[in-house]
């Protein structure tokens, strides 16, 4: 009896010590997440690049539903999309902060999802998230989230979660123009001046934006000021101790300015001990135990313990093929969009500092979304621009960066036209219904007047839909701003407007619209022939043969029909004729 009585007691002080620092988690406690729209063979392939089997951790499926819940109202709906593909192995640890590593997500970062996972309101975790193809992983966050609260036992603050999705949308929005480190250091940066000195003021939290943003010498619109300050306050709100946080956001800012080394001893510094007592086994180091040679060659990645693995695979170019920043096609973010990066690239300099400059003009219809990665490279249109720039950089810095003060009437002035831009097609004004219809609009013009496979399988959910006509890539966005404009317009000015001609096919007034606008632009009908659509036709549409021009028709108003469920076969024939 005494015998089990000393046992208990050493149990229980043993219980007692553990309590007292952190929690305990078993091995048990790994979990793994597979996107539900993976095929059997491609979840294997991710179990074989995690490098465990089944029996080794709990497997959880992660389904569109989940994102939608989580991402709703932060990303756009053509964003989430309507499949879920992106894999997560997580395992919670007791120290050594947030430790992330990626595979094939080329629009977030290791430490983009360290640096927001500590917002989620995680301490201590190491992450391993990937997919079997490139993907932008947007919803890679979800999986996450989901996999530490079954793992840890532990429920994440539903507030504290919603604004994590919301910062890696803000960061990765950022990143689009000015870069992968550029934009999670501003955000990360900010996050930490706010968090350890409890800054609430929103004029306060600006000047720290707008500081960072300078000390940094990366240029930040007063529109991306404005999301990361209304970010930064809601953030502040939350009561955060930085003591919780330090470690991982100190890392990241490390790796993000260049101030970490890429060599594994150096990077984990005084927190290696730490670490290394949550598993004395290395080889359970879930973030340097992946099968690298399962994904093939080629594989963008990231770590937060390899900050040179980003610039080695790739992982820190930047997409900046649309002009929202996000990447245009998505079932869970699904789609890599490297066409144009090169081209991109090197027109990002006019953008800055001479927006009114004519070089610049001629190559807008492509360049619109270009960021300052690049801004040494078109140093004759820099030149020829200076005297019409003088009064621009009158407003601003010579960063581009608002003065870090209570007026931003300068820097709104210099941000004007972007503004305009951005503001074109703000969708925050249709219903959620037409809101819907028009990012599921969008997606298929990416994919079928682009050619983007991704996108075209995101919007039709057809594995073997492809582009029915090939178009130059000048001529290919052209046209489809144009198509997403009209439609935009039918649906925030509705359909009052509209005077029926006895022609009508459809049921739905807004279809009937569109086939006109269509009808014009295509010049399918000359009965309607109008001299500014014919201009336009002229223009944008000059080297497409008319048999190009009729496929386009149809296909489109085959999709538009599909969306309001309407028959489609009077379309079709009437294409045909």
């Amino acid at each position: 009896m005494k015998k089990r009585n000393m046992i208990a007691a050493l149990l229980c002080s043993a219980c007692l010590v553990a309590g007292s620092v952190n929690p305990v988690f078993a091995d048990a406690s790994k979990v793994v997440t597979l996107g539900a729209d993976l095929t059997d063979a491609q979840k294997q392939t991710m179990m074989k690049y995690f490098n465990v089997s089944s029996d080794q951790v709990q497997v959880m499926t992660i389904t569109n539903e989940d994102e939608h819940k989580h991402l709703d109202n932060i990303a756009p709906q053509s964003q989430i999309g309507s499949r879920t593909l992106s894999c997560a192995y997580v395992k919670p640890t007791q120290s050594g902060g947030i430790k992330v590593r990626t595979a094939n997500l080329n629009w977030v970062t290791g430490n983009m999802i360290a640096t927001t996972l500590s917002t989620s309101g995680v301490k201590n975790c190491e992450v391993v998230a990937a997919c079997p193809m490139e993907v932008s992983g947007t919803g890679a966050l979800t999986g996450i989230q989901m996999a530490y609260e079954k793992a840890s036992g532990e429920k994440l603050d539903e507030t504290k979660t919603k604004l994590a999705n919301q910062e890696i949308v803000t960061t990765g929005e950022l990143a689009d123009k000015v870069g992968k480190n550029e934009a999670t250091t501003v955000v990360n940066q900010s996050k930490m001046d706010v968090i350890q000195n409890g800054v609430q003021n929103a004029d306060e939290i600006q000047n720290i934006v707008i500081n960072v943003a300078e000390q940094n010498n990366i240029s930040v619109s007063q529109d991306d000021i404005d999301r990361i300050v209304s970010l930064l306050g809601q953030i502040a709100q939350q009561d955060y101790n930085y003591d919780d946080v330090k470690e991982t956001l100190e890392q990241v800012d490390a790796n993000t300015t260049g101030q970490a080394s890429s060599s594994d001893d150096t990077l984990d510094g005084e927190s290696s001990d730490d670490t290394v007592d949550v598993d004395e086994d290395s080889s359970d180091d879930i973030v340097n135990n992946v099968n690298d040679s399962i994904l093939g060659d080629d594989v963008i990645q990231s770590s937060t313990e390899d900050p040179g693995l980003e610039k080695e695979t790739g992982a820190d170019s930047q997409d900046t093929s649309n002009e929202t920043g996000i990447p245009d096609a998505t079932d869970d973010g699904t789609y890599s969009n490297e066409e144009n990066s090169d081209e991109s690239s090197t027109d990002e300099s006019t953008s800055d500092e001479s927006s009114t400059d004519d070089s610049a003009s001629d190559e807008s219809s492509t360049d619109e979304s270009a960021s300052d990665e690049n801004s040494t490279d078109d140093s004759a249109s820099d030149e020829s621009s200076t005297d019409e720039s003088a009064s621009d950089e009158a407003a601003s810095d010579e960063t581009g960066i608002p003065e870090a003060t209570e007026d931003t009437e300068s820097s709104e002035s210099t941000d004007s036209s972007d503004q305009a831009d951005s503001a074109e097609n703000d969708t925050s004004v249709l219903s959620e219904e037409a809101k819907n219809n028009y990012d599921k609009f969008v997606l298929f013009v990416k994919g079928e007047y682009e050619g983007d496979a991704e996108s075209l399988l995101a919007a039709t959910e057809d594995t073997e839909a492809v582009a029915t006509v090939i178009l130059d890539e000048q001529t290919a966005k052209s046209v489809a701003e144009t198509v997403e404009k009209d439609y935009y317009d039918i649906l925030k000015d509705g359909t009052e407007s509209y005077e029926a001609d006895g022609t009508e096919k459809y049921q739905s007034t807004e279809l009937n619209m569109m086939d006109q606008k269509l009808k014009k632009l295509f010049g399918i009908d000359s009965s309607q022939e109008d001299t500014d659509a014919t201009d336009v036709t002229a223009t944008i549409l000059a080297d497409v043969p008319q048999e190009g021009k009729q496929t386009l028709y149809k296909e489109t108003m085959k999709y538009l029909a599909g969306l309001y469920g309407e028959n489609t076969d009077a379309s079709e024939e009437s294409a045909a004729e």
